[in-house]
């Protein structure tokens, strides 16, 4: 089971490292685009949201803390869902599925992310593979 656990950790984080990665990356581009979903202070909110997509993902990725890490993720993914993806306001029917389909991604990724924070934290020490056991106990 572990080395399931492992590979599950690995292939669940590698979306958020390569998103991190690009925020800081193409941190112009990604501002622009904020800017224009309405994010207020997109300059600072870009990176910030770089950063804490990077922090989770390793977290996760590592095993140090990964419960913590997967709140981080959470704390992403429930606001970007809501504020970068608003279906309901387009009028074009093809916008309208295009935002619908990446709404509907982050809200599932942040009920799986909910789903591996109670297992990390209820697991404790037993899961093997991991660099530190959960900072919070279920």
């Amino acid at each position: 089971m572990d080395m399931l656990v492992l590979i599950g950790r690995i292939l669940f984080a590698l979306l958020f490292l390569g998103s991190g990665f690009g925020h800081l990356a193409q941190r112009k581009t990604m501002v622009q685009y904020a800017q224009f979903k309405g994010v207020p202070m997109a300059d600072l909110a870009v990176p910030a949201s770089g950063v804490l997509l990077l922090a989770g993902g390793l977290s996760v990725l590592l095993g140090v803390w990964a419960d913590l890490g997967t709140l981080l993720l959470f704390a992403f993914l429930l606001p970007t869902a809501l504020v970068m993806h608003p279906f309901w306001k387009e009028t074009d029917a093809e916008a309208k599925q295009t935002e619908m389909v990446h709404f509907n991604k982050d809200i599932a990724l942040a009920g799986a992310a909910l789903m591996l924070f109670a297992f990390f934290a209820h697991t404790g020490g037993d899961l093997g593979l991991t660099l530190t056991g959960p900072l919070f106990s279920l």
